[in-house]
């Protein structure tokens, strides 16, 4: 369920175009998990991404104002317990495997029946 960006399934389809976008926004993106932690909102933001309209977080870059492939959603761990996607059960697990958000975004890809968990590396600056 949770991967990185060294996962083969992700290797084909996605790393490229994920990437490719993620060059251009990691900055908002970056600076966004850092407000969701400063302000205590959580300390797991998590920034749901797809191609189409989706309900999970709030918009937060639309494919079309910037030109990317993909949307960007923000939300963090808890909307995640309350859509049930992550069970309670589970979300101890998830806390565990959260890699360090100074350093990794944690994306939820969601592309027709491709869904998971992503950590990619912010770039050095």
């Amino acid at each position: 369920m949770i991967s990185d960006a060294n996962d083969p399934e992700l290797n084909g389809k996605y790393i490229g175009t994920i990437t490719k976008d993620f060059i251009k926004v990691s900055d908002i993106l970056k600076e966004a998990a850092y407000q969701v932690r400063s302000r205590k909102f959580s300390e797991f933001p998590i920034f749901p991404m797809s191609k189409e309209a989706q309900p999970i977080g709030q918009m937060l870059l639309g494919k079309e104002e910037k030109n990317l492939d993909w949307n960007y959603y923000i939300t963090y761990l808890d909307e995640f317990i309350q859509r049930k996607l992550i069970a309670e059960d589970l979300m101890e697990e998830f806390q565990k495997a959260y890699k360090d958000p100074d350093e990794f975004c944690c994306l939820f890809v969601m592309d027709n029946d491709f869904t998971k968990f992503v950590y990619i590396p912010y770039p050095e600056d």
